[in-house]
């Protein structure tokens, strides 16, 4: 996502200069014209704009802190967005201290794929003060066409583990949808091609449904991210007093995915999962 974000920039006519643990896998940005950072504290010391997306909460910590990290190259007037879906409690800490260094911070992270990304519909929903937001819209409109201010920094990260947790129930929902009726005696595609014309088609079914007949090569998003995510809403959710049963039980079966060796397989490998439970394959 942050790679194919960063050539929409460049696209877009944005100096754009990144860093990437693994040179190599930045080179094809580097022949579209991106320039290259040794260390993200490069990146923060020479743009007005740095923007990260990393795997989770440990990796934001990495990136930010220390020498080499985005802190220590932050200064007055410059803004940081950080797009990943990690602890709005760190998230908040964070921000304070990009606040510190007299830079404002903004928490943007995305509602979408890579698909969605490439066709130019990806969202944003954003948290951090609203003038900071307004200066930096356009940027993220390069990206993707809409993006929404949800109020204070966290918020916005809050959102997105409200908006995540939901990906996965649907598609635990929707591969006991396709069971159900495949073990009735109904062929599997045509169960598919059926409640992908029907009501409870979302956009997240119409383009994950699928892969209940075909699994991509390459993971979109993979069980051990998405089950980061639901941890993430099932503190939440016990910090806020909020039941989340559909959740909690959606987590036990990404769990019973990498029991099975799947972790690495994109989080539609849930039909795998129960097919096996429901002795099908």
């Amino acid at each position: 996502m942050g790679s194919r974000m960063a050539k929409r920039l460049i696209a877009a006519g944005h100096s754009v200069t990144g860093y990437n643990r693994t040179k190599s896998k930045a080179q094809w940005l580097l022949d579209a014209g991106m320039k290259w950072a040794d260390t993200p504290r490069t990146v923060a010391e020479t743009t007005d704009v740095t923007l990260s997306m990393v795997a989770n909460t440990e990796a934001l910590h990495a990136v930010t802190g220390g020498a080499g990290g985005i802190l220590a190259g932050l200064s007055a007037g410059k803004i940081y967005i950080d797009m990943s879906t990690v602890s709005p409690a760190a998230v908040r800490e964070l921000a304070k201290q990009v606040q510190a260094k007299g830079a404002q911070m903004l928490d943007a992270p995305v509602s979408g794929s890579v698909t969605t990304l490439e066709e130019g519909k990806l969202s944003f929903m954003v948290g951090g003060k609203r003038e900071t937001f307004e200066k930096i819209l356009p940027v993220l409109q390069a990206i993707g066409p809409k993006a929404t201010h949800v109020g204070s920094n966290g918020l916005a990260v809050s959102m997105k583990i409200a908006t995540n947790l939901s990906l996965a129930v649907q598609m635990l929902a929707f591969s006991e949808g396709v069971l159900l009726a495949e073990k009735s005696g109904i062929a599997r595609e045509t169960a598919v091609e059926v409640l992908l014309s029907s009501v409870i088609a979302s956009p997240m079914v119409k383009y994950r449904g699928p892969f209940v007949l075909k699994m991509p090569d390459e993971a979109w998003f993979d069980v051990n991210m998405m089950q980061k995510d639901l941890l993430l809403a099932l503190e939440m959710g016990r910090q806020l007093d909020v039941p989340l049963p559909t959740t909690a039980i959606t987590n036990q079966m990404l769990t019973a995915a990498r029991g099975m060796g799947l972790a690495e397989k994109d989080f539609a490998i849930l039909f795998e999962v129960l097919a096996r439970m429901a002795g099908k394959k």
